[in-house]
């Protein structure tokens, strides 16, 4: 292909076009073009890192109006499938968690293709979805791909998860074939009606934007608009391609430049900021005991730096929600613990609730965050701050207002007061711990997460599934950096082991530790095998107690117990001696001290699977309160007609 370069591009004066992708007609030719590169985009902890990075970009490029340039690609696309696997690697995704049918086929094998671009393949695709979730946090965004209707409903779930936690996950779905589009044919994968718009309308609930790709003539403009909105909303959307469509080469995937990804910038209305920092500043600054509550949204509205700067110049004590943990850092002096009602840290709840003034940062207080809504902190003396407006108790809301700006403007107006935090020190007394164990004493859950939380280290990310270990969990002091995520809204069971799959692949560096109990793990043990192929390193703790101990603590029955499995035998046939993989089964504290110490020295490569057996009713203090709480909201009468 003879080249030539033009104002700083490309052009071609010589190709053509084999299998959809261009080769070149004249060998000989050796014009030579500097390297072209798709954007790095570092991955950041509890961060949106591929929208920042094009942003970052669009605000160096004032003559671009705001768009954002996009680098040539190493490989001119010339196909949908390659023009959709390039757009990927340039917003930073390299992994495509993924299943296999025969309407995605031909498109997997662009991604195949496409350097920088690694197929993960799962053993379902709700796992998938899940990996998907686990990637974004890590990374920023993620991306799943499945077949048409069977393959996509079996992702919902994840997908509804991942749109409660705000995560930008690119849903990608192999579709029929365009002419079956109207035909009145009744097609394989559907329900048995000709109308085979059942997927379209299922996702429409759990998505912020829906692209049906059915022609070529609109295909580049739909796919841009669906990536630039999942950035922007930071939410998932669906894509569904024909699959007729991915390899036939069209010229709107060969333009040079490719079009730019264009994000809409965010901006706060200054008229209503300026007021809301002034009536902030008068009712904190005039409190005697004011505090701090960091919620979930700080992640999605990239609010955490300014959120430590708010902290660092007020002085007042700093408190998360439950959703929130990881998020603040834990070694911060003011640093109080988890505001969670009447399941608190030591003393955090007490701090919170009687403060004369509280402002509230991301929290999103719904059932669970509240312990069936029963916190009792002063709701006519908080300021609760949302994604894009303030909140003042008996008053007005300001906005638009970004999070992040507020923060920043609000830190330099208020005046120190550690009064709050003196207090909370002079009142604080330190957990005693578990009593010892005797020497043969069967292990208790105290135990283990006394020694899991010795083990921690801050090149390491935990990760915890709903049930007990949701509690003990909280409970755990991370070391500076530790990573921490638990999906605790949509609560799904078996969240955390894709969780865990896609945010390994998404930060190598990094080692995750997964507490996961038994009827969790049965809903979701396939891709443990999909870990081994990977070259995982992370630990997984399975708390075999013989069922579903949270659903228990709210309303016990014989439906609560499960078949036992030999858990670390399932895992050593899906290691099936290939790969690196360490299993063991701990009854003892000397026998899960020694696994640890050999997951951490001689196995700190492998993937380490450590089955945990305890008592069934060997539960934490907060799950029993929790329990409670529940059964009491769940039998409430009904209202009267």
């Amino acid at each position: 292909m003879a080249m030539k370069l033009e104002n700083g591009f490309h052009t071609e004066t010589n190709q053509k076009v084999e299998n959809g992708f261009r080769t070149e007609t004249n060998p000989k030719v050796t014009t030579t073009i500097a390297a072209s590169h798709s954007p790095t985009v570092k991955p950041l902890a509890n961060g949106i890192a591929a929208a920042d990075k094009l942003r970052s970009q669009s605000r160096s490029n004032n003559h671009n109006n705001g768009a954002v340039t996009i680098p040539t690609p190493t490989t001119t696309p010339s196909t949908l499938g390659h023009y959709l696997a390039r757009r990927l690697v340039q917003i930073g995704i390299s992994d495509i968690f993924s299943v296999p049918g025969d309407s995605n086929l031909v498109m997997f094998d662009y991604f195949v293709a496409e350097k920088g671009l690694n197929l993960v393949g799962c053993c379902n695709e709700l796992n998938a979805g899940y990996a998907a979730d686990g990637y974004a946090r890590r990374r920023g965004v993620g991306a799943c791909a499945v077949t048409f209707t069977v393959g996509s409903l079996s992702l919902i779930n994840a997908i509804a998860g991942a749109y409660s936690e705000d995560l930008p996950v690119i849903c990608i779905v192999g579709g029929p074939n365009s002419n079956d589009y109207g035909s009145k044919k009744i097609l394989h994968h559907t329900i048995g009606l000709p109308d085979f718009g059942q997927e379209l309308r299922c996702f429409q609930n759990v998505t912020c934007y829906q692209a049906i790709i059915d022609n070529l003539e609109d295909a580049q403009w739909k796919i841009d608009t669906a990536i630039s909105k999942c950035l922007e909303e930071g939410k998932p959307i669906y894509i569904s391609i024909c699959c007729n469509l991915v390899a036939i080469p069209h010229p709107s995937f060969s333009a040079q430049p490719l079009i730019p990804l264009s994000l809409s910038p965010k901006q706060s209305n200054q008229m209503a900021l300026e007021a809301a920092v002034e009536k902030a500043a008068q009712l904190l600054n005039t409190a005697i005991k004011p505090v701090m509550i960091g919620g979930k949204k700080l992640r999605p509205t990239k609010s955490q730096e300014p959120f430590i700067e708010l902290a660092n110049a007020c002085g007042y004590p700093v408190a998360v929600t439950p959703s929130a943990k990881g998020m603040f850092p834990e070694n911060h002096p003011h640093f109080i613990g988890i505001y969670w009602g009447t399941v608190s840290s030591a003393f955090c709840g007490e701090t919170v609730e009687i403060a004369d003034a509280s402002i509230f940062v991301g929290a999103t207080l719904d059932e669970l965050e509240t312990v069936a809504f029963t916190l009792t902190y002063k709701k006519n003396k908080a300021i609760m701050v949302e994604a894009d407006r303030v909140v003042f108790p008996n008053g007005p809301s300001f906005g638009p207002i970004l999070m992040k700006d507020f923060l920043w403007a609000l830190a330099k107006r208020l005046k120190p007061n550690s009064t709050a935090y003196e207090n909370y020190r002079r009142i604080y007394i330190a957990e005693s711990g578990p009593l010892e164990s005797g020497p043969g004493e069967a292990l208790r859950v105290n135990i283990l997460f006394k020694h899991i939380q010795k083990m921690l280290s801050s090149n390491m990310v935990v990760i915890s599934e709903a049930g007990d270990s949701w509690f003990h969990c909280q409970r755990l002091k991370l070391p500076k950096s530790c990573g921490y995520e638990v999906q605790l809204l949509y609560a799904s069971i078996g969240w955390s082991l894709g969780a865990t799959l896609g945010y390994a692949q998404a930060a190598p560096e990094e080692r995750v530790v997964l507490c996961i109990g038994d009827g969790s793990f049965q809903m979701t043990p396939q891709d443990v095998s999909t870990m081994i192929t990977l070259k995982q390193n992370n630990i997984i703790f399975l708390i075999n107690n013989g069922g579903y101990t949270i659903e228990v603590e709210i309303h016990d029955g014989p439906y609560n117990v499960i078949k036992n499995w030999d858990y670390t035998a399932i895992v050593k046939a899906m290691h099936n001696h290939d790969g690196y993989c360490w299993t063991t089964k701990v009854h003892t504290e000397e026998e899960l001290m020694n696994a640890i110490e050999i997951v951490l020295e001689e196995r700190k490569d492998y993937l380490c699977f450590i089955e945990v057996i305890v008592h069934r009713d060997d539960t934490s203090r907060e799950l029993l309160e929790f329990g409670s709480k529940f059964a009491a909201v769940s039998s409430r009468p009904p209202r009267p007609l």
